[in-house]
């Protein structure tokens, strides 16, 4: 098993380039199960990700073809199989997103309940409430979601939930409700750039979708989609923990290939903890973090065009650095705090009382050896890592590997002191500056 070795205190400087959009790609490839035809997808990032969802699609009949430069082409090759096995979709929660195209095109899909990061309880009731809003007949049995219905039918939908609307279920009622009779009309919708995305995909392929990126999606539906060509978007979410990446280390980075727009609560964010920060043009963003004096802050993660709670931990890490008190409250996933416990193994500062966490600044955190628990975490260690005094040692990298292509690559390259090595090259203790008192 591979972990990551950290040698922290070094600025980091120079340029570096995000990726596509896993939070995109991963639903429009399962939208390809819709299509008569090829579809090609650009920029698709080489995750975990998106390689346990192309298993994912071969078993379901779909021809899933992979090159270097990361073009991805799936065609649909025969349509007899439509149950989505436990053993992939426990790997990743983004797997239910097969549930609503599986529906809609072959009238039928079991799809084993979703699996994925552990930061707290996130049920699909909203999912299923939405697809048994279009006509289909669903329940849950022996740990699947069993649906049928022999054509869906247009209808009003909610997809508002206590904590915000959910994306993956608004992806998954406008993918399905595509092929329905009638129209269909997602009120509360989620508005993240990734379901504007999915939209203009799914529009591309010859669907009928307006509203995508506002509270109300409208679809009308279409007797059949058709194989298209469409890039995915710049992460956003890579995009922002590369740039918090420089800030930590007191850098000066500029990350390129990146959407501005889809970046603004983050980047007002650093700016009011004292960052500088330039957009330079619409795809660009250069941090500059040598000399600056910084601010606490209160900060809360909601969702868009807010805060985005996958940039919640990394934030904490950066603010576990800064003097003074500050806090952050996640209202999107309220139990999203276990990185918290080893931010503190680090010599950060943190307590938790509920859905918020109080962050005391410290002048240092001190390396060591860390267990990631979700995605997100891990980047959040690897921030703290990187401005750790000694070594630090970041374990269960699976999951950085589910959601960052080649991280540790993207911040060597722009002086950080990271290597990927195997578990057992890293037994000993690390070694780290000590003060013993008499």
């Amino acid at each position: 098993m591979d972990v990551l070795r950290i040698r922290g205190g070094v600025p980091l400087s120079g340029v570096v380039s995000a990726s596509g959009s896993k939070n995109a790609a991963l639903p429009m490839m399962a939208s390809c199960l819709l299509a008569e035809g090829p579809t090609i997808l650009e920029r698709v990032p080489n995750l975990v990700d998106v390689q346990t969802l192309g298993q994912l699609l071969t078993d379901l009949g779909c021809a899933v073809r992979t090159s270097q430069d990361g073009t991805l082409s799936i065609e649909v090759v025969e349509e007899s199989s439509s149950e989505a096995e436990y053993e992939l979709v426990r790997k990743m929660r983004a797997s239910v997103c097969v549930l609503g195209p599986l529906l809609a095109k072959r009238g039928f899909a079991r799809v084993s309940l979703p699996g994925g990061c552990q930061i707290g309880h996130r049920p699909i009731d909203l999912h299923l409430q939405g697809l048994s809003a279009l006509g289909a007949d669903i329940e849950i049995r022996n740990g699947s979601v069993v649906a049928s219905a022999q054509k869906l039918r247009g209808a009003r939908v909610t997809m508002s939930g206590p904590f915000g609307s959910s994306v993956t279920g608004t992806c998954n009622v406008m993918s399905a409700a595509t092929l329905a009779h009638g129209k269909t009309s997602i009120e509360g919708a989620a508005q993240e750039p990734e379901v504007v995305a999915l939209a203009e995909f799914l529009n591309a392929m010859g669907a009928k979708i307006e509203g995508a990126g506002t509270e109300t999606i409208e679809i009308e539906g279409v007797e059949g989609l058709r194989g298209t060509e469409f890039t995915i978007i710049p992460d956003r979410i890579e995009a922002a923990t590369l740039l918090i990446a420089g800030a930590i280390t007191r850098g000066s980075l500029a990350v390129d290939d990146l959407c501005v727009s889809h970046l603004e609560a983050v980047l007002e964010v650093l700016s009011d903890i004292g960052v500088a920060v330039e957009a330079t043009s619409s795809s660009s963003v250069r941090v500059d973090a040598t000399g600056n004096s910084f601010r606490p802050l209160r900060v809360s993660a909601v969702p868009y065009p807010g805060v985005p709670t996958d940039v919640q931990a990394q934030l904490m890490a950066f603010l576990s650095t800064i003097r003074g008190q500050s806090s952050i409250r996640d209202q999107v996933f309220p139990d999203r705090f276990i990185h918290c416990a080893e931010l503190n193994r680090m010599g950060a500062s943190i307590q938790q009382f509920g859905n918020r966490a109080v962050i005391r600044g410290v002048d240092r955190l001190q390396g060591t050896h860390v267990m990631a628990s979700d995605l997100r975490a891990s980047a959040a260690l690897v921030l703290a890592g990187l401005v750790a005094q000694g070594e630090t040692v970041v374990r269960r990298i699976y999951h950085l590997d589910r959601g960052y292509e080649v991280l540790e690559s993207k911040l060597r390259c722009v002086g950080a002191d990271i290597e990927r090595m195997d578990a057992a090259d890293c037994m000993k203790p690390v070694q780290t500056e000590m003060r013993h008192s008499a």
